[in-house]
């Protein structure tokens, strides 16, 4: 149960980070208005709540293992979202950053 629930909480974070984050963008760069980036300082302050939850105790190793959840999460959001369509290195790399996710935070450690 604590591996599915770290997955999980990962997934919510990677929710909040790069939905905040796309938020921002679209007030901004896309001039949708502050409304838009106001809602995305906000998704952005739930993800930092959101990693507290996170069942290991080491920030560091829950901020290296987010990034790579993050590298698959933004590609998944652009390809969903944006309609951006990543090639098969960003899927490569994405990968790699992935099984990095499962090397820092699922190995036992003794």
């Amino acid at each position: 149960m604590t591996i599915a629930r770290s997955l999980l909480l990962f997934l919510l974070a990677a929710i909040a980070e790069i939905g905040g984050a796309w938020l921002i963008w679209q007030g901004v760069r896309e001039h949708r208005g502050l409304l838009w980036a106001g809602a995305g300082v906000v998704a952005l302050g739930a993800y930092g709540f959101v990693a507290t939850l996170q069942p290991d105790p080491h920030f560091g190793r829950i901020l290296a293992a987010y990034g790579g959840v993050f590298v698959a999460g933004s590609l998944a959001w652009g390809t969903v979202v944006d309609g951006y369509r990543p090639d098969r290195y960003d899927l490569i790399g994405a990968g790699i950053c992935l099984i990095g996710v499962g090397v820092i935070m699922y190995i036992p450690r003794h």
